[in-house]
């Protein structure tokens, strides 16, 4: 027994069968729990010892199904993952080993056993040659799983003379019609596209048909049922459309499958829907479609958004009536069909199907009248004329609705939960705050780390217990892993690890790394990002050191609320607990604790302060005053002064300058003296030289740790933490032209329009910011941007002129794609917020309608726009008249003077006309007074528009862009635009240059 089991060890899998054929049913099992100690002992050894585990585990595997006599065990031991360490079961001689000791069981036993492997997903398909030998040593069923399937495609695809082998292989009729009931497909079956290439599939299984090796209704059906199931990847769709192809469908097969055709239009991706249509299309073209099912198919096409789709299907019935124009009766059911075309919308499928339905009009009766007359309805109003000449009276008249806009509930700060004192609670929420990489894990981090920090100093014993049992599988708790090492490194770069206080609390640092870490110097000339993070990095080394050596009770810093924000009066009953103990407040601790507290000019929270008789009480009485240290980071404007100590010196500058200057080192060397290292950067301006620094945060895990701490550092400050961020939010969008994968900050922008409102306006910064998150590459963070939107919008903080004008700035000569803006404006005005996003538009739309040449996807910001007035009219006036109510509710009246003050670029609407002066060659310019942007044209010539004497002026150029004619989008969009605008103040026809 000692022998096998060296046998084993050694992984001499060929030796094995000999061996194991002669010992009897009880020897095998006496093996058998020999054979289960060794995997036990293989599962505990190091990873160092990976040789020997290899050869080990081949043994295990061949040895261990021998000895097993129960079906249902031996293929659990042979799909172990521990036992097929590479290589084992893929390698031929492991394998021949294996059938080699199974040999002598029944055949129904071998043929359970093969069902069994092919059901295990997990492994089926690596265990392909395996089950098929036994399928072929037991004569059962072939099995047709999805791993034995995938198996099957694979081994078939890896070697050549692919046909030959199918015509040969006695399962190809059950393997292939097991393949479309495969739910994930392996990518060998779309690797080649040239239908001549031996390996194509679609062509080799069509050629099984002339071979009767398949027969031709089961890959008709089976390809029939797969599209019209849906699911998968493109590739899938593209695979079974190939095969379609190649198989040729006769008229008839195509009439006996339309309820399957109708089916794919309905819930097909947009490939498989156009197929669908246009064998649809030829059987009706054939007379071959029925009436009810060519109204089903208008019903679902016309729901349908795709725009293709809709007009290719007008087409469509104005062949059948044209064909069928004799037969009232036919003309009378199916221009209802044309009808549902009014509600599409593309104003495009609206226009064709309105000329479609007044062509055939006379052939129908007054009631069909009535009931089209109330679907043109529906029209837009670029085409509202038009129905009026059409329907006349009967077209229904409208009632003016009053326009309700809606936007998210003002949201409001919710109180932090204060830290748990148990034990069990705390390492729960500790080990999935190790984990936590989302926008919510600063309110989980503060509590969690004063959790740390009280129970360290109450409960130590049992904390670090927990702790240890809690960590067992980590390596970085032994402190032989930090011996040579750098992984104290990571976590000096991640203020989201609090495994370095758990690595404290368990002997695991050295101590002359928590010194060497807290106490590094920290450069005066920090870039915004890095200077962001090293405060966080520095209060958790500044725990982990007072864990080790003077245990605090309690943290200052923790915020009141989940903005970040610190109320005064928690602040100084926490120094004057502090002050009753006996215990010395934190340095960065207390530094972070006054950054949480706003300053608003002293009162009776400074009395309080004043009144604790401490050093710390006298400094928050001094900063609720204002009189605390200035900080000039958090200071707007002004340019980066040179640090105290630099050789530039004084020398070169005026007296009056100079002076500044001293004034300057002076405060620095306040803030120098006050703050630790980590926020002394905050006592000079940042340097513009480093306002693309991303290297602090380069690596994205890093990253996603540190970006929802910012907000937290300095809540009350949002619109220096928007400039800052700014950069960020740029190079995202930009990287993304260029494919790079740079992560955004769009994380922070509901944080800030979130964030505390009295001491913090949302300026220009913060608008500059969300201009640019709009903007972003990804889908996730332009959502977050338009999260942003609507926060500020309902809290009645929302510029819309400014940042329209951002965004079109940043569209002309930035790095915003005019589709990235569209699906933003497109998602923010889906939620009921159409006033609040055409305020927006009004202010972007003059300058991208005048630029030369137009931007590329015009037309699909155009579209949204429309959307909006159609909606709202085209008044621009502030959506949260009162913010407080949660989603405002405004007034839709008409009001285009507004938006053409948006227009001419001014912040708020003017009540008189803007000063004109004379440009050579008879030109009359607007003035901008309040220097916002470019002067508007407003010359007086034929074609162009006039701001005095036309609402169409509320975009300049929108009816020279209008009047081009054609169908390109952007023309179609513009047109539409232009009446939507007009058809908010008068009923007048909507003219066009042309016109």
């Amino acid at each position: 027994m000692k022998e096998l089991i060296d046998v084993v060890r050694a992984g001499r899998v060929q030796e094995l069968p000999g061996r194991l054929k002669p010992l009897p049913r009880d020897e095998r099992k006496e093996l058998l729990v020999q054979l289960k100690t060794l995997r036990l002992e293989l599962r505990d050894s190091s990873w160092r010892q990976w040789r020997e585990r290899t050869l080990a585990a081949s043994g295990l595997l061949v040895a261990g199904a021998g000895c097993h006599t129960g079906v249902a065990a031996a293929a659990a031991w042979i799909g172990a993952r521990e036992l097929r360490l590479s290589p084992t079961i893929t390698q031929p001689k492991v394998r021949a080993a294996l059938l080699d000791v199974l040999a002598d069981r029944e055949p129904d036993w071998l043929g359970r056993l093969a069902h069994r492997l092919a059901a295990r997903s997990s492994t089926a398909e690596e265990d392909y040659h395996l089950v098929r030998e036994l399928v072929v040593r037991s004569g059962c069923p072939v099995p047709t799983t999805d791993g034995y399937l995938r198996g099957w495609v694979n081994s078939l695809s890896s070697r050549g003379d692919m046909r030959k082998r199918l015509h040969e292989d006695p399962h190809a009729p059950a393997m292939v019609a097991g393949l479309f009931e495969l739910t994930a497909f392996p990518q060998e079956l779309t690797w080649y596209s040239d239908p001549d290439d031996p390996s194509h599939w679609p062509t080799v299984l069509t050629g099984l048909i002339g071979h009767g090796v398949v027969a031709r209704s089961l890959l008709v059906d089976g390809t029939v049922a797969r599209l019209l199931r849906g699911g998968g990847r493109p590739t899938d769709a593209r695979l079974f459309l190939a095969l379609l192809e190649r198989l040729a469908l006769t008229p008839d097969e195509r009439a006996e499958r339309v309820p399957d055709w109708l089916g794919m239009v309905s819930d097909g991706t947009t490939q498989v829907t156009v197929y669908a249509q246009g064998v649809l299309a030829e059987l009706a073209e054939d007379d071959r479609l029925s009436t009810s099912a060519l109204a089903e198919l208008s019903s679902t096409v016309f729901f349908r958004p795709e725009k293709k789709l809709a007009r290719t299907h007008l087409t469509v019935l104005g062949k059948v009536l044209r064909r069928r124009s004799k037969d009232t009766a036919a003309v009378r059911e199916l221009l209802p069909l044309a009808a549902d075309g009014f509600a599409h919308e593309d104003p495009v499928v609206q226009e064709r199907a309105l000329k479609l339905v007044v062509r055939y009009l006379p052939s129908a009766d007054d009631g069909l009248r009535e009931v089209l007359a109330e679907a043109a309805a529906l029209l837009g109003p670029a085409h509202r004329e038009a129905a009026r000449a059409a329907f006349g009276s009967l077209l229904p008249v409208e009632d003016a609705a009053v326009y309700e806009e809606f936007l998210p509930a003002v949201p409001g700060r919710r109180e932090l939960a204060p830290a748990t004192d148990s034990v069990a609670e705390l390492v729960e929420d500790f080990m999935v705050g190790l984990r936590r990489r989302d926008e919510t894990v600063m309110v989980d981090f503060e509590r969690t780390l004063d959790g740390l920090v009280r129970l360290a100093h109450s409960d130590r014993e049992p904390l670090t217990k927990a702790l240890r049992e809690a960590l067992a599988d980590r390596g970085w708790t032994d402190p032989e892993h930090f011996r040579g090492s750098h992984l104290h490194h990571r976590f000096a770069r991640d203020p989201n690890s609090l495994g370095v206080v758990a690595a404290t609390l368990l002997e695991a640092l050295p101590d002359d790394v928590i010194r060497k870490t807290r106490t590094h110097a920290v450069p005066s000339d920090l870039c915004q990002y890095s200077g962001l993070t090293a405060i966080n990095s520095a209060r958790v080394w500044e725990v982990a050191h007072h864990v080790r050596n003077a245990p605090l009770p309690f943290l200052l810093a923790t915020p009141t609320w989940d903005t970040g924000a610190l109320d005064p009066d928690d602040l100084i009953a926490r120094l004057r607990e502090y002050h009753r103990l006996g215990a010395t407040p934190a340095a960065a601790d207390f530094a972070q604790a006054l950054l949480r507290v706003v300053q608003d000019g002293g009162g009776r929270a400074a009395e309080a302060a004043a009144g604790l008789g401490t050093a710390e009480g006298d400094r928050l009485a001094a900063w609720l005053c204002g009189e605390g240290p200035e900080l000039a980071a958090l200071q707007e404007g002004g340019a980066a002064t040179p640090p105290v100590g630099t050789a530039i010196g004084l020398l070169g500058h005026p007296a009056r300058t100079a002076r500044l200057l001293l004034d300057r080192n002076r405060e620095r060397r306040t803030v120098q003296r006050d703050f630790p290292a980590a926020f002394r950067w905050l006592g000079q301006r940042p340097n513009p030289r480093h306002n693309h620094g991303y290297s602090c945060v380069s690596p994205q895990t890093t990253w996603q740790a540190v970006v929802p701490h910012w907000p937290a550092v300095l809540p009350h400050d949002r619109e220096r933490l928007a400039e800052w961020l700014l950069p960020g939010l740029l190079l995202s969008a930009e990287a993304g032209a260029y494919g790079w994968e740079m992560p955004a900050a769009s994380w922070c922008l509901p944080r800030l329009a979130e964030g505390e409102g009295p001491g913090s306006p949302a300026g220009a910064e913060l608008h500059r910011a969300l201009a640019a998150g709009v903007g972003a590459r990804t889908v996730s963070d332009r959502l977050l941007a338009v999260d942003a939107l609507l926060v500020l919008a309902a809290r009645g903080q929302l510029d819309g002129a400014l940042l329209g004008r951002r965004l079109a700035e940043l569209v002309q000569h930035g790095p915003v794609k005019i589709n990235r803006f569209t699906d933003a404006a497109r998602t923010a005005s889906a939620t009921g917020a159409y006033r609040t996003v055409w305020s927006v538009l009004a202010a972007a739309l003059p300058q991208l309608v005048r630029a030369r040449p137009l931007p590329r996807g015009l037309g699909g910001i155009l579209a949204v726009a429309a959307d909006c007035v159609e909606q709202c009219g085209p008044a621009t006036t502030d959506p949260a008249s009162n913010p407080a109510s949660g989603p405002a509710t405004t007034s839709a009246e008409p009001r285009a003077a507004d938006a053409v003050e948006m227009a001419a670029g001014l912040d708020t609407p003017r009540t008189t006309a803007p000063a004109e002066r004379p440009v050579p060659g008879g030109t009359a310019r607007t003035a901008d007074p309040a220097g916002q942007g470019d002067a508007v044209d407003t010359t007086r010539t034929a074609g162009a528009e006039s701001v005095v004497d036309g609402v169409a002026e509320v975009i300049p150029g929108l009816g020279e862009l209008a009047g081009r004619g054609g169908s390109a989008q952007v023309v179609v969009q513009a047109a539409r635009l232009l009446a939507a605008l007009r058809e908010g103040v008068d009923s007048s026809r909507p003219e066009t240059v042309k016109k």
